[in-house]
C-alpha cells in the first residue's frame, strides 16, 4: 500500500543553525495534515474529527528553533497515529485480520479507543466506517511511527554526545479540567512518571515559570507521562523526559479549535518556558547524581 503521505512529509525536525542547550521539543499530537484516503475511511466530519488533536502546541512552542532548541514536530494527526503508545498497541475490533500474538491488544488505552492507531476521538465518537487492514497498519507504523522515533532517538543521542546530558520536553494539551466555578482542577499538569523519568529540579523550574504566571500546576496527575515519556526518560543514562499538559482553554475555543485572544499570551509564556529551560545548569544535575552515588 502505498503511503498516505508519499509526496509529503509526515514530520519533520526543525533545527537552530546551533542548539545551545541539551533540550529538545516533541510536539507530537499537534498535527493536522488529514491525508483524503484517512477522511474517506472515517465517518466523521472534519472538524469533529480534529477533537483528539492537541491544537496549535507546536505554534505555542514555534520559537524554541529561534532560540537554539531543535524541535520534532509531527504533521499527521494523532486520528490517524499516535507514537505516544507501543508501537502495535491496536484493537483487534477494528480489523478484518487476525492480529498476531505479540501484540499488545489488551492495554486500559485499547480498552478507552486509544490505542496506536485510534478507534475513537473525543466524546467516545467512532472514527472508522469499516474495518482497517494490518497492511494499513503496517504502513502507519513501519513508514512513520518508527521514522518518526528513530528520528527522536538520533537527537537525543546527538544531544547527550554534545552536551553530556539530553532533556526532552514532550509538549502537549489537554481538553479542560474544571468547568464553572470549580477552580480546584489544574490548567497544567506535568509528568515524570512520579519522579522517574527527570531531575527534580527541572520539574521545579517548569513548575515555577507556569505557577509564577498565575495557572495552577499539578505534577503526574492525571497525567504522568505515556510512552515517549517511559521509553526516552532515563535519568541514569544522562536523558531526562517531562511531559508538559497546556489546558487548551487557555488559547482555544476547544469545540470550535479558533484560538482566542488568550493564544498570544501563552505562546510568550511558553517562550519564556524555553528560555528558562535554555540557561539552566544542565551541570548541576550531574553533581548532584555524583554527590549521590
Amino acid at each position: 500500500m502505498r503511503s498516505d503521505y508519499h509526496d509529503r512529509p509526515a514530520f519533520e525536525t526543525i533545527r537552530p543553525r546551533r542548539q545551545i542547550a541539551p533540550l529538545v521539543l516533541n510536539s507530537s499530537h499537534s498535527g493536522r495534515d488529514y491525508p483524503d484516503r484517512f477522511l474517506a475511511l472515517s465517518k466523521l466530519d472534519e472538524t469533529t474529527i480534529r477533537q483528539s488533536e492537541d491544537a496549535y502546541v507546536d505554534e505555542l512552542f514555534s520559537r524554541a528553533p529561534h532560540m537554539g532548541i531543535p524541535m520534532l514536530r509531527a504533521h499527521f494527526p494523532r486520528a490517524y497515529l499516535d507514537i505516544n503508545r507501543e508501537p502495535y498497541e491496536l484493537d483487534p475490533r477494528m480489523f478484518r485480520d487476525k492480529l498476531p500474538e505479540h501484540f499488545n491488544t489488551t492495554s486500559p488505552r485499547i480498552a478507552a479507543g486509544l490505542g496506536t492507531i485510534a478507534r475513537i476521538v473525543s466524546e467516545n465518537r467512532p472514527i472508522y466506517r469499516e474495518l482497517l487492514t494490518l497492511e494499513d497498519a503496517a504502513m502507519r507504523i513501519e513508514g512513520i511511527y518508527r521514522p518518526y522515533h528513530k528520528t527522536l532517538q538520533a537527537l537525543l543521542t546527538e544531544t547527550v554526545n554534545r552536551f553530556g546530558i539530553a532533556v526532552l520536553i514532550d509538549c502537549h494539551s489537554m481538553p479542560r479540567l474544571h468547568r464553572g466555578n470549580d477552580r480546584t482542577a489544574p490548567d497544567i499538569v506535568l509528568g515524570d512518571r512520579y519522579g522517574t523519568t527527570c531531575a527534580p529540579a527541572i520539574m521545579d523550574l517548569v513548575e515555577t515559570v507556569f505557577s509564577s504566571a498565575g495557572l495552577k500546576v499539578a505534577r503526574n496527575r492525571p497525567y504522568a507521562g505515556g510512552h515517549t515519556t517511559r521509553t526516552y526518560g532515563r535519568p541514569q543514562y544522562g536523558m531526562h523526559c517531562l511531559q508538559i499538559e497546556i489546558s487548551r482553554h487557555l488559547y482555544m475555543h476547544e469545540l470550535t479549535l479558533v484560538r482566542h485572544s488568550g493564544f498570544s499570551p501563552m505562546q510568550k509564556l511558553a517562550t519564556s518556558l524555553v528560555s528558562a529551560l535554555a540557561g539552566f545548569d544542565y551541570m548541576s544535575i550531574a553533581r548532584t547524581q555524583a554527590a549521590a552515588e
